[in-house]
């Protein structure tokens, strides 16, 4: 989340999808609604989605008619949302979402669900990722989500990724996306088949508030049905990303059943 809006320009977005409501989601929520009074910000509406009526920011944050509150499990509000979502060409301002820091690779679960509709044919699996970032953290989730962080200490909390990490006070020099596409380089290079990356990438935008364009969700469905418009298998590789963090998986679409 290393690249700040300019500050004498407001922040402008249409809807924020705020995953969440508890302590992460209060807080991004507040901060959201800090920068719009300040003029830092410009919004249609924040939403925030969790699957508690009763969560802690429906509970502490005050009625306003830019904020809004859906009760549903993320994986089914995501299936009805970007289901219906347009690019930003078709709408006067962009869509974001802003993740929790703990949660789930969600957007790589929408795509491998819209992947098993979109081609009710073939066998869509995840495998593991291949090959390596050399990153200091690099661990392997039971479900082949591998988890990697250029980080070997402990972050700040709601670190904004600036030039100088506040951890180690020197320059960051290093980009996970860049990272991650050099990674899909490498296997290429080897002959192995590799779509992708299909990167969202989170940036601070205001405030403390980190997200990612809603367009990158669509444009990554986009780079999965492009790669599996032949009738072979097709590996897409897909990764969440910060700056210096990120969360990748391996889609494989099998291949078109003969006939």
């Amino acid at each position: 989340m290393s690249d700040a809006v300019d500050a004498a320009i407001p922040a402008r977005m249409r809807d924020i999808m705020v995953v969440g409501g508890g302590c992460y989601g209060t807080f991004y929520a507040t901060q959201l609604a800090k920068a719009k009074a300040r003029d830092k910000a410009r919004f249609r509406t924040v939403v925030i989605v969790d699957r508690d009526p009763h969560c802690r920011a429906h509970v502490e944050l005050p009625e306003a008619a830019d904020r809004a509150f859906v009760t549903s499990e993320w994986d089914q509000f995501f299936d009805r949302y970007l289901f219906e979502a347009r690019p930003t060409a078709a709408v006067d301002a962009p869509d974001y979402i802003v993740p929790s820091p703990h949660m789930s690779h969600l957007m790589f679960e929408w795509l491998v669900r819209r992947a098993r509709s979109r081609f009710p044919g073939r066998a869509v699996d995840v495998v593991p990722v291949p090959d390596s970032l050399g990153t200091p953290y690099d661990r392997t989730a039971a479900d082949h989500t591998r988890y990697v962080s250029f980080a070997d200490w402990i972050c700040p909390t709601h670190c904004i990724e600036p030039a100088v990490c506040p951890a180690i006070a020197a320059p960051r020099s290093w980009e996970m996306s860049d990272a991650v596409t050099t990674l899909a380089d490498r296997v290429r290079a080897r002959g192995a088949s590799l779509a992708g990356p299909a990167l969202f990438v989170c940036r601070h935008h205001v405030y403390g508030v980190g997200t990612f364009a809603v367009d990158a969700v669509l444009e990554g469905e986009r780079i999965v049905a492009a790669a599996a418009e032949g009738p072979e298998t097709v590996d897409v590789l897909v990764g969440t990303v910060s700056a210096c963090h990120g969360a990748l998986n391996v889609l494989r679409i099998g291949p078109q059943p003969r006939g």
